[in-house]
């Protein structure tokens, strides 16, 4: 059976972009604007605060992973708060390497830090799945793969691009795992906590093109219509049928870009008895035709 977890990152396409190595002592202070990048950090040594808008001042401490699917605005600061108003910039001293504070005295932390890109034309759906921050504390596996994912972003190996690609899914999946539980945001990792809601999303995942239907779905998960449309509306954070309406908008989307394969064969597989009927739906949820939504993705 599918696993939902590992199609949704595969789907995601992450791709390096940048990334690099901090040292910093004494008071200090950064803000940053990602514009709804994907930020992510692992504490090497010393401890920090994270500050986040929405959410309550995290305190990192060392082997801390923090993982950031969407980005804005947040700031990064030393645990005693620096004087208000004063501008720290982080200074250069190497390739990818940088100092903050006070340069003459030893540093208090060391923090790998970068950020990355998602292909996907859907990232903002698929992202909308995941919880909004992660952060994991005390798994090695976890410090060991971002290490490794550092040092490869800096080399000029062959075959650098495909090995970061794969090792940034490895990287969001183990984060997702170690934060998967009842305790996430409302979304896939929440859903698939519930091992009833579970059943029916990985019915979902496994076979699209399936007439599902609310009750259907519930009989999968062994609980009555209206006690599994509330469970999962709580749990996911959408209704079941909205979930698979976006879950085969984006198949569909994946299948138009990559294969040269017909309308009509693409409706089938995400669960459209025509083509028509497919293609209403596709262009009310996109906004363009799946032909010419297919002509675009496949010249670019």
């Amino acid at each position: 059976m599918s696993d939902p977890l590992t199609q949704v990152v595969g789907l995601l396409q992450p791709n390096a972009s940048f990334s690099k190595r901090v040292s910093a002592s004494g008071a200090w202070s950064v803000r940053r604007s990602e514009e709804g990048r994907p930020f992510y950090c692992v504490l090497l040594d010393g401890a920090c605060r994270l500050l986040l808008p929405g959410e309550a001042p995290l305190t990192l401490q060392a082997g801390d992973f923090v993982l950031v699917p969407a980005a804005h605005d947040f700031t990064m600061r030393s645990i005693e708060a620096p004087p208000a108003g004063v501008e720290f910039v982080p200074v250069e001293t190497g390739p990818g390497t940088f100092r903050l504070g006070d340069a003459d005295a030893p540093p208090d932390i060391r923090v790998l830090l970068g950020h990355f890109a998602f292909g996907s034309d859907d990232a903002d759906l698929l992202v909308s799945l995941l919880p909004h921050l992660l952060h994991v504390r005390g798994q090695q596996r976890l410090t060991t793969l971002v290490t490794v994912l550092n040092e490869e972003s800096r080399a000029d190996r062959p075959g650098r691009d495909m090995v970061l690609a794969r090792l940034l899914e490895i990287v969001l999946i183990e984060a997702l795992r170690c934060t998967a539980g009842p305790a996430a945001s409302p979304g896939l990792l929440r859903g698939l906590a519930d091992h009833r809601l579970a059943v029916a999303l990985r019915q979902m995942h496994d076979r699209p093109r399936q007439a599902w239907t609310v009750g259907e779905l519930a009989r999968r998960a062994a609980l009555s219509r209206s006690g599994f449309f509330e469970r999962f509306r709580s749990e996911v954070g959408v209704a079941p049928m909205e979930y698979l309406l976006g879950w085969r908008m984006t198949l569909a989307k994946d299948l138009l870009r990559r294969e040269r394969t017909g309308v009509a064969v693409v409706a089938e597989q995400v669960g459209y008895a025509s083509a028509s009927t497919f293609s209403t739906a596709f262009t009310r949820h996109v906004g363009v035709p799946p032909v010419l939504y297919a002509r675009v993705g496949r010249s670019g």
